[in-house]
């Protein structure tokens, strides 16, 4: 397939029979096509195999050979070979479906991927399912290993016989037809300043911590020097995820979207399960945009109370050239850090903390010239005590550690726990159970002095660098900490009004959306020719947004008891507005066509009112078409289907109405009003304006 290994001619060798397969007895060709330009030869055949099953079973099922029906697609503009296998024999007792597919590696054309899937499904086969299923699962495993070894005896076959080269398909001379574009007069929206340092630049910046180097875009290709020097050693499969993980994002994220190394964090907290890792990916990237993550750093603004007894702060680096962090946990009087602050400042602390280890992360990676994707963590523990296990203050470390387990995967290097009292165990039983295994692997703990010795301290951090508190030579900044004053103690009333001020400040909402019961949103209009905008992330399943005008007022929505939308679990409503008495045409309109969105997503659009009265937007539940028997599905839309089958949708939205004097005709307008677009995901194409018109962009 690829345009230096021909593996469709070596695959082609095995009929119509091969000896390297005893049990393929032998095929024959039921029938063939190739595509007007060429580019795709689809050959079908029907296969006897002699099962390796016992003889009386044989002789009950009447049978001698088992017959396949098998299709393989050669696709030369793509440069695929996709074969899948169904069973002909006894399909009403058994069910056998395998696909296998090889493809140009993306990274390496000197390379071929194979991947292959198979499934079984056994109803009835005369009492003896048991035996069938154990027979089957023994021989695909055997096809599985036989299956490279044959390919690569036909492929050193075909270079014995002086076939080393196979030429690129090209296409015929005469002109093909172009694909429509569905998007019509495309502007550039403008960009935020200051844009998040977790979003990969479009371009290379020589001030953007690179050094110029980029990952080149030619073909979804990573350059080798940029992987060296930005990634780490990476085997070809790993490579393969991140390519394609990244260019799943760009296809469904329009516009900024996580740097290569932001991704493979991900990849490795799950081991390079690409279904596992895009899912927590996506669930991560939804939650920096709903809470402004991305601009912490810019407006966060630590209370004077954490600035004075917060026992925490960076550190020079360890030998590693990782960042170093120092907290001093024994010194810090969690108990009065939660009533005078809440969980919620202390939780955006920390996340500021997180983020600056990011920022600081990409700095050392440019000082030190390799690869520096994690920080290493210095524990002190003399002086914890019963008071630290008070209940409220361990409810709100346990929820740290699972805001950040969540959304910081891979960031934590190195954790070195000193001088662990007595008291340690209790508190590393009730936190352990809330920590990845893989993290917890990275805990170093020394009881008492420990530390001190060979394979204490100085064999992760200099000397020169370890604290003086600790015995080192380094004077350390980080605040010496102590008991709060009483006297900044908040009754519980104003710590909770301060929890949902900080819950609220997100200007995002999170709505769940049934089969049978879309989520609608009222906006009132006095003015003819306002603008309403919308920015919202399709989370999970497909929905279809429409846009109603009505001169009646709907029923006011029921108010939510929760009402707050926490940082690790947004509250989620649904709320329908459209009475079911109301007749389309008569009681309400229709103004925009409908705009069918698919999970990941993200959608921007605006819309010029016409008439002053009522708009209704609404997110309903789209139900996937049935697959087609002559199209098979792609693997996407099988995932896709499955995701959505629990018949719930999640949608993450914001609205705003703007004046018509502050509308340019563009999406200009949208950066001054501090809509706070995720540089992550937010659109980067829009479509210019007329009265009465609307524009939609993902």
């Amino acid at each position: 397939v690829s345009c230096h290994f021909p593996t469709f001619q070596a695959y082609e060798r095995r009929f119509p029979t091969c000896h390297l397969i005893p049990m393929f007895v032998g095929s024959e060709v039921v029938n063939e096509e190739v595509s007007e330009d060429g580019s795709v030869h689809r050959v079908e055949r029907r296969c006897a195999l002699d099962v390796d099953a016992p003889r009386l079973l044989k002789r009950i099922a009447g049978v001698d050979h088992v017959y396949f029906n098998q299709k393989n697609t050669l696709n030369k503009r793509e440069r695929t070979l996709h074969i899948e296998s169904r069973n002909e024999s006894f399909s009403n007792r058994v069910v056998v479906h395998e696909t296998c597919c090889y493809s140009v590696h993306p990274e390496n054309e000197d390379w071929t991927c194979f991947e292959q899937t198979a499934s079984l499904d056994i109803k009835s086969f005369f009492g003896f399912e048991s035996t069938v299923e154990k027979i089957a699962m023994k021989q695909y495993a055997s096809s599985i290993n036989k299956g490279k070894e044959i390919i690569e005896y036909y492929l050193n076959e075909l270079e014995v016989e002086g076939i080393l080269h196979v030429p690129r398909w090209i296409p015929p001379s005469r002109s093909l037809p172009q694909p429509t574009s569905l998007s019509t007069s495309p502007a550039v929206l403008p960009k935020h300043v200051g844009a998040p340092a977790l979003c990969a630049p479009h371009a290379s910046d020589p001030n953007d911590g690179s050094g110029g180097l980029e990952a080149k875009q030619d073909g979804d290709k990573l350059d080798a020097d940029y992987i060296k020097r930005y990634l780490g050693d990476l085997t070809p499969l790993q490579e393969s995820c991140l390519i394609r993980l990244r260019k799943w994002l760009q296809e469904t994220h329009k516009g900024k979207i996580p740097k290569d190394e932001h991704i493979l964090r991900f990849l490795r907290a799950r081991d390079f399960n690409m279904d596992k890792a895009r899912e927590i990916l996506c669930q991560s990237l939804t939650w920096r945009k709903q809470h402004q993550v991305d601009y912490l750093l810019e407006t966060w603004n630590s209370p004077q109370v954490l600035q004075d007894f917060y026992t925490g702060g960076w550190h020079h680096h360890d030998r590693d050239g990782r960042p170093l962090y120092i907290l001093r946990l024994g010194q810090m009087d969690t108990k009065g850090l939660v009533r005078a602050l809440g969980e919620e400042s202390l939780l955006r602390h920390v996340l500021s903390i997180n983020e600056e280890g990011l920022r600081r992360c990409e700095e050392n990676t440019k000082v030190f010239g390799r690869p520096i994707s994690c920080w290493t963590c210095l524990v002190d523990l003399e002086g914890l005590n019963m008071r630290h296990l008070w209940r409220p203050g361990v409810k709100a470390l346990l929820r740290i550690i699972e805001v950040v387990e969540a959304n910081y995967p891979e960031t934590l290097g190195r954790l070195l726990i000193l001088r662990a009292p007595r008291v340690f165990p209790v508190l590393w039983t009730l936190v352990s159970p809330f920590i990845d295994e893989n993290t917890r692997k990275k805990f170093l703990i020394y009881a008492g002095n420990d530390y001190q010795g060979p394979g204490g301290l100085v064999d992760y951090i200099d000397k020169e660098i370890i604290p003086d508190f600790l015995g080192g030579e380094s004077m350390c900044e980080v605040p010496e900490g102590g008991l709060v004053p009483k006297s900044m103690y908040r009754t519980p009333e104003e710590v909770e009004s301060e929890d949902v001020r900080l819950w609220t400040e997100t200007i995002y909402q999170s709505s769940s959306i049934f089969k049978g019961a879309p989520h609608e949103l009222v906006i009132e209009i006095i003015d003819a020719a306002s603008v309403i905008t919308w920015d919202f992330d399709v989370c999970k399943g497909d929905i279809i947004f429409n846009i109603y005008h009505s001169k009646r007022a709907p029923q006011p929505p029921r108010k939510d008891p929760l009402g707050a939308h926490g940082i690790t679990s947004p509250g989620l409503n649904n709320v329908q507005l459209i009475d079911k008495s109301w007749t389309l045409g008569q009681d309400y309109s229709m103004v925009e066509s409908p705009l069918t969105c698919k999970e990941g997503e993200s959608v921007q659009g605006s819309h010029i009112t016409r008439w002053p009265g009522f708009y209704i937007l609404q997110w309903k539940f789209h139900s996937m078409p049935a697959c087609s028997a002559t199209n098979l599905p792609r693997v996407d839309d099988v995932l896709a289907t499955l995701q959505v089958s629990s018949h719930k949708c999640k949608v993450m939205y914001y609205t705003e109405v703007l004046g018509s004097e502050d509308f340019r005709g563009s999406m200009t307008s949208l950066e001054s009003s501090h809509s706070g677009f995720s540089q992550l995901s937010a659109a980067t194409v829009s479509s210019n304006h007329s009265q009465s018109s609307s524009m939609i962009s993902r």
